[in-house]
């Protein structure tokens, strides 16, 4: 059994912050002769001296000092524990998981997170990207509490609950040195699968990965993220659907040409889901704060 209570501790540093036995008494509201005695009964357990009484000052002698200053961060974590405690008994979650497609910009979720921050719920936050059936993958496997920007389309057997938020143009895109971009429009299919695309990875890890856009018997390039994606067509190692809002800036730019094709990808509506059932209320504040932002500048990809 440790000999050393946070109690001692917090006596100890009150003490040495304030100077003196009785200003410390006088702040824990305890009688002088408690604290004295809490000291006394430290010294004894540990068998040294923490405080050295030949002056008018309580002064900590080096085992004392060592003491609290190792001490110290302890205290800061009980009374941080103790905080949480007490809001979990209030319905705040110790951790909220947001996931979010990585169609979505991460710093999207920012302002968001600043205004959680402000409401004091001391819920941790933890964000992740997760690519096409990834969101799902992770809000059904227990990897997430929140999915923001998943593709609409859930898996079977339901057991959440889903909310539209927009919806995301996409424009076929290729190097301006690429074949296809001196090509007569609108662009066939057989044209397209003559050429390489660039896909990204689905990151799902249970659920059956998904693609989109890809022609069979097409060679591909797989990427990790839309913005490899992106960079990959740019430099004319494939070719594919983008995101018109991450496109934008290159196709500004000339570092990307649009091109018509006979079959255009529609545009695809975008959603956050979370299990049913009762919600704590951090995932609450989530779902009204998303739920009310006027869909705009925080999803667009760039």
């Amino acid at each position: 059994m440790t000999k050393l209570s946070l109690d001692a501790l917090e006596v100890l540093e009150a003490i040495d912050r304030r100077g003196s036995f009785a200003q410390a008494a006088e702040e824990l509201f305890r009688v002088p002769s408690a604290l004295t005695y809490t000291v006394r009964k430290l010294e004894e357990d540990l068998g040294v001296e923490v405080f050295d009484r030949r002056g008018h000052r309580a002064k900590l002698t080096a085992a004392g000092r060592e003491l609290l200053e190792q001490g110290r961060p302890l205290l800061v974590a009980a009374a941080a524990l103790e905080a949480r405690v007490k809001r979990v008994a209030q319905g705040w979650e110790p951790e909220l998981r947001i996931a979010h497609d990585d169609i979505l910009p991460t710093e999207g979720l920012f302002p968001f997170a600043e205004r959680f921050y402000r409401l004091g719920s001391g819920t941790r936050l933890r964000i992740a990207t997760e690519v096409l059936g990834g969101s799902w993958d992770a809000l059904l496997s227990d990897r997430a509490d929140l999915v923001v920007g998943a593709p609409c389309e859930g898996p079977a057997g339901g057991g959440y609950a889903v909310k539209i938020l927009g919806s995301h143009g996409f424009v076929f895109a290729v190097a301006p040195h690429h074949p296809l971009a001196a090509a007569p429009e609108p662009l066939a299919s057989c044209d397209i699968q003559a050429h390489r695309a660039v896909a990204v990875a689905d990151s799902s890890r249970n659920l059956p990965p998904r693609s989109t856009g890809l022609l069979s018997g097409q060679d591909i390039l797989t990427v990790p993220t839309l913005r490899a994606k992106l960079q990959a067509q740019e430099l004319g190692l494939g070719v594919g659907y983008l995101p018109l809002g991450l496109a934008a800036d290159a196709l500004a730019a000339g570092r990307l040409v649009e091109k018509q094709v006979a079959a255009p990808k529609p545009a695809g509506p975008f959603c956050m889901a979370w299990k049913a059932g009762p919600r704590g209320r951090a995932l609450a504040w989530w779902v009204e704060a998303l739920s009310a932002a006027e869909a705009g500048a925080w999803w667009q990809p760039g």
